[in-house]
């Protein structure tokens, strides 16, 4: 059973930046995802990437984050700019789709002035 571990998250102002960071048994040819829980709402979707260097995004962070893999590390990143109130969230890393038994405790973004 793989759960992976979350990090980076933090307080920062509207407009800032922040990394968020993704370790684990990722397996090399796996396609990887950032997930997010708002407060009061379902956890959804926020961007993903394959084996490769294919990314997707949602409509509601594409153009401002960045999701990426260090294979060699087996880590996934997901770097956040232009950061919103709406942005406030626990993230997630899971498996692209997301595999029910792997979820972690997540990092929690808070975007406050």
């Amino acid at each position: 059973q793989v759960q992976f571990v979350e990090s980076g998250g933090g307080l920062v102002q509207p407009g800032g930046s922040l990394r968020l960071s993704c370790a684990g048994g990722m397996a090399t040819l796996a396609s990887m995802g950032w997930y997010r829980q708002a407060p009061g709402k379902q956890r959804e979707y926020v961007a993903s990437i394959d084996s490769g260097i294919t990314t997707t995004y949602s409509t509601a962070v594409q153009g401002r984050f960045t999701i990426s893999r260090d294979t060699a590390k087996s880590t996934l990143y997901l770097e956040m700019n232009s950061l919103e109130f709406d942005d406030t969230a626990v993230y997630f890393c899971n498996n692209f789709p997301p595999r029910d038994n792997a979820w972690g405790r997540g990092t929690r973004v808070t975007v406050s002035a």
